[in-house]
């Protein structure tokens, strides 16, 4: 039994071993892109659930915001009310003491008079 090796033959049998290890090569590659693909659909979906909790925070903060702009302007608007108070209070203790002056004047010319007549 004589077996006769060509060079086709050679070539076929390299190009079949070549071709079923590009296979092999082709099967484990995809099965890495099938693991890469799903940790990215993972890292997108917890993207997701940030943004939404990002988007919900920023809406929060933008009602605190809001709400510590307004306190701010009431009291403000108290500030500016408590000077006109103590404006007007400081105008009326100014007042009192000119009349408690005139008072004290009046008192004394009256007891030089009244001292010049004994």
């Amino acid at each position: 039994m004589t077996i006769t090796i060509t060079w086709q033959g050679i070539l076929l049998t390299v190009i079949a071993i070549l071709g079923i290890v590009l296979l092999i090569y082709l099967i484990v590659l995809l099965s890495n892109l099938i693991k890469t693909v799903k940790q990215a659909n993972q890292i997108l979906d917890d993207a997701k659930i940030v943004s939404a909790i990002t988007a919900d925070k920023a809406k929060q903060i933008d009602g605190i915001v809001d709400g510590v702009s307004d306190t701010v302007k009431t009291v403000i608007d108290t500030v500016n009310g408590n000077k006109n108070i103590i404006s007007a209070a400081t105008n009326v203790v100014n007042a009192a003491g000119n009349i408690a002056g005139m008072v004290n004047k009046y008192e004394k010319k009256k007891e030089k008079e009244h001292s010049k007549e004994e």
